[in-house]
């Protein structure tokens, strides 16, 4: 037979997957072909992050 609490767990923790990654901002955003900087790398969605001092 087979056990709810195992089957309570797996599915609770394959929901909490789903949910962390449906969660994500680079889900909503596909990068152009404009969308590239100077040296050729992809530009980020969100670039004011990146220039926060020690960040």
């Amino acid at each position: 037979m087979i056990d709810n609490f195992a089957l309570l767990v797996s599915h609770g923790l394959m929901l909490l997957a789903i949910w962390a990654l449906l969660k994500r901002p680079d889900l909503d955003y596909e990068p152009g072909p404009l969308d590239r900087d100077m040296r050729g790398r992809l530009r980020s969605a969100k670039p004011e992050e990146e220039d926060r001092p020690g960040a």
